[in-house]
């Protein structure tokens, strides 16, 4: 089966040991020297319309995927570890 990232970004992805529902794919992890996909993205939920903040992302290591279907992708291990999303400081600290 051949796809391409469009195809991959609409696919739920849902843990194998737990069936617990991650999140939909927003980006890939590209290896530039390889030529191949590194990662799997899932951006975190954005709190009260997105004036707080955002929970942090899920990357999923590539190794980690089973089974890519139709309209699932199927990943070995429980919830993975949250990643903190690099944000800039809004505003200066004086002290």
């Amino acid at each position: 089966m051949n796809c391409r990232l469009t195809d991959i970004r609409h696919k739920e992805v849902i843990s194998a040991c737990d069936g617990c529902r991650i999140g939909f794919v927003d980006d890939v992890i590209v290896d530039t020297k390889c030529a191949k996909i590194v990662s799997l993205v899932i951006f975190g939920r954005s709190s009260l319309f997105g004036f707080i903040g955002k929970c942090e992302d899920y990357i999923i290591p590539w190794e980690k995927i089973e089974l890519i279907g139709e309209d699932t992708i199927i990943i070995s291990c429980s919830m993975p570890n949250p990643v903190k999303s690099c944000k800039k400081p809004r505003f200066k600290e004086k002290f």
